[in-house]
């Protein structure tokens, strides 16, 4: 029985340390897939991070039944996935309201972030998600495809069209943003 515990308390601090390691940058993600919702981007890292320990403690109990190669970009995939779920389920008319809140000592690019944000908001829900994937989170056509389970065709045609309608939403204002 001592072994098992070892075990347990082994794999949990194997995932306190995920958890440290990319809790940071899973933030990051979800706030440019929550289009800047501090609030929904906390509930979306936290639901992600529920399901991962889920299946890590499953795991544990069956000696390696459900190993996870790859935790970090698993954790990611969960949680593009869980907002994608989300956004189905949320009626379409329902939009957050409010400011985003500025963090002390980051001015010299809050108007272009703030922009880039409300544009980002005003996109559906996988045209941002294709965007965060393949141009936040750096990862390439096949791995989007595979979090998105979705065609390589499919995400390079929706990676072009949502970068045409991020244009459009941004219109000149980007070039001037960018100058300042």
């Amino acid at each position: 029985m001592r072994r098992i515990g070892a075990g347990r308390e082994a794999k949990d601090a194997e995932f306190l340390e995920l958890v440290s390691s990319r809790t940071g940058h899973l933030y990051r993600s979800a706030c440019l897939l929550t289009s800047g919702d501090t609030h929904h981007a906390e509930d979306l890292v936290q639901e992600a991070l529920g399901r991962m320990y889920v299946l890590w403690r499953r795991s544990a109990w069956t000696g390696g039944w459900h190993r996870i190669d790859n935790p970090a970009a698993y954790v990611h995939t969960v949680m593009v996935r869980t907002f994608l779920a989300q956004q189905r389920r949320r009626s379409s008319t329902e939009r957050p309201t409010g400011d985003l809140p500025e963090p002390e000592g980051r001015e010299a690019d809050s108007t272009l972030r703030l922009t880039l944000l409300d544009a980002l908001g005003r996109m559906p829900a996988k045209d941002r998600a294709v965007l965060v994937l393949r141009y936040w989170e750096d990862r390439s056509v096949e791995e989007t495809a595979e979090v998105l389970r979705a065609s390589s065709g499919a995400v390079r045609t929706r990676t072009t069209r949502a970068l045409a309608r991020l244009r459009t939403l941004l219109g000149d204002s980007l070039a001037e943003l960018a100058t300042r």
